[in-house]
Formats: C-alpha cells, sequence, structure tokens
C-alpha cells in the first residue's frame, strides 16, 4: 500500500520504455516492417542506455 506513492526511478522507467518500445515493434512486424525496424533501433537505443545506468 505504501508503494502506492513510490516515484519510479530513472532505471525503472526506461525499463518500461524499452519493453513497450519491443511489444510496439512486434505487433508492427506483421504490418508494416519498416516501422518495425525503427522501433527496434528505438529499444536498442533504450537498451544501451540502461547498460550504461548499471
Amino acid at each position: 500500500m505504501f508503494g502506492l506513492f513510490k516515484k519510479k526511478t530513472e532505471k525503472e522507467k526506461l525499463e518500461d520504455l524499452y519493453e513497450k518500445l519491443l511489444k510496439e515493434s512486434y505487433e508492427l512486424s506483421r504490418i508494416d516492417r519498416t516501422r518495425s525496424d525503427a522501433k527496434a533501433a528505438e529499444a536498442e537505443e533504450i537498451r544501451k542506455k540502461l547498460e550504461q545506468l548499471d
């Protein structure tokens, strides 16, 4: 219950964004491969930022 007001750390925000981008990339892969590749590239950049934080 006390976690309700806990703010997310920068790492948690990036992890959520990374997961969202990967999911969008997968969904687009069946429709538009170019847009899917762009989302995958964005996710890769986020992954690199996550590695730098560790």
